[in-house]
């Protein structure tokens, strides 16, 4: 996993290899506070503790800048923590999920809805593309309590 550094909702740096030594679940979203982004968040939140008692840190990431995160999170209460992926160069880009996509006859960069499961030695262990958010978040846990 590149080591790209992106920022916190508090502006503090974030980086995939903070989590070295234990599992992680990194989930890439579009946007902050739309429909499917505010469910994946919420269902991430609402099982965050039994990530955490298996020992798996979460962390969710989209483009959007550190303020609106803030906002997204206290709007919601939402636990998990998000990080501002850099606008260009970021961790999505380096992934290839940050890709061209085309709705209403427009097309623009958007980021692909993934979700990575990293092992304690910070290797991929398993990848969700282009996600579908009901029931996902559980599914990701039984992923990580079996690894």
């Amino acid at each position: 996993m590149p080591d790209v550094a992106m920022q916190g909702a508090d502006g503090a740096v974030i980086r995939a290899g903070d989590f070295a030594g234990r599992k992680a679940v990194l989930f890439f979203y579009p946007k902050d506070d739309t429909p499917g982004c505010t469910t994946e968040n919420l269902d991430f939140t609402a099982l965050a503790s039994d990530f955490a008692a298996a020992g798996v840190a979460l962390l969710g990431i989209s483009k959007d800048p550190p303020a609106t995160h803030a906002k997204f999170t206290a709007k919601h209460g939402l636990t998990v923590p998000l990080a501002s992926d850099p606008a260009e160069d970021g961790l999505a880009d380096a992934l290839g999920i940050w890709v061209e996509k085309h709705m209403y006859g427009r097309t623009y960069l958007g980021m692909e809805r993934t979700t990575y499961l990293l092992d304690a030695a910070g290797r991929i262990a398993q990848v969700w593309r282009k996600v579908k958010v009901k029931g996902h978040a559980a599914e990701v846990l039984e992923a990580a309590r079996a690894l």
